[in-house]
């Protein structure tokens, strides 16, 4: 017979873990539900009766205004109704859940992040054009952070991607190579961003921060900070975190040394894969 931690368990509370455990599946296909209904937005053909007040461009640029202003938080279908000039069960009639909107939403956000083209000759150049812009629409938007869950690609989704893998054809990377090189930049850039939005207010806090960090390196083993204070000073080692975090050009000076380093391994496959065969 079983001893272990299941077998200890009253009945109530193994009744407890399988009723949550039932919640938290009904939950997930519900988010999962919603996802391909708001993936369906994209095949589904536009009211065109004349009648037809909206487009899905309107409802997309004044949705993502209003999260411009106020923040996600602040969209509700009722909101957004009011601010088209509609009543809300005809918007409704364009939009048939909030996923949907945020589908609309995302896909307008991701039209800013196409570069002109023709793209640049040199793949670091094209893929830097590309992450540049990426960068400069999450910090214009901040609100994307706040979304639960991330909307199915809609048509300029698609164009981003097409665009980055283009871009990146001229690396000479096979297509999945390419692909950890194009997530490599995403999550590089979404990093950045989230980063910054998080730590932008620590110059005003900076007061508090060496107070803090007082406390803890009198109460904690911190070798690393204790050197670095005591090379610097406390205050001059918040200082230089500050500076580092803020600094302007920092993100362009990490995208470029990311960018090197696959150029540096591209240029060495075979000594590569004979370390790892």
């Amino acid at each position: 017979m079983s001893s272990g931690p299941q077998s200890r368990r009253s009945p109530a509370e193994r009744v407890s873990r399988a009723a949550h455990s039932l919640r938290a599946g009904a939950e997930h296909l519900d988010r999962l539900a919603a996802h391909v209904g708001a993936l369906e937005l994209w095949t589904r053909q536009e009211p065109g009766t004349r009648r037809s007040k909206l487009t899905r461009e309107e409802i997309a640029r004044v949705a993502v205004a209003i999260a411009d202003a106020e923040g996600f938080a602040a969209l509700s279908m009722r909101r957004l109704a009011s601010e088209l000039d509609v009543g809300t069960m005809s918007l409704y009639h364009y939009v048939r859940t909030k996923d949907e909107v945020l589908a609309l939403m995302s896909d307008h956000v991701l039209g800013e992040v196409l570069v002109p083209e023709p793209l640049a000759d040199d793949w670091r150049d094209a893929l830097a054009a590309i992450a540049t812009a990426s960068h400069a629409t999450l910090t214009a938007h901040p609100w994307i952070f706040d979304t639960v869950d991330d909307p199915p690609l809609g048509p300029n989704g698609i164009r981003h991607f097409d665009q980055s893998m283009r871009a990146a054809s001229g690396s000479g990377l096979d297509y999945e190579q390419r692909l950890e090189l194009l997530m490599a930049v995403d999550e590089y850039v979404f990093g950045h961003c989230l980063h910054r939005r998080r730590n932008a207010g620590i110059t005003e806090h900076s007061a508090e921060m060496t107070d803090y960090l007082r406390t803890l390196i009198d109460s904690d083993s911190l070798p690393a900070v204790e050197q670095m204070v005591a090379d610097l000073g406390l205050v001059r080692a918040v200082a230089t975190v500050d500076r580092v975090v803020n600094a302007p050009h920092r993100f362009q000076r990490g995208l470029r040394a990311l960018l090197d380093g696959f150029a540096a391994g591209i240029t060495r496959p075979s000594r590569r894969n004979r370390s790892s065969g």
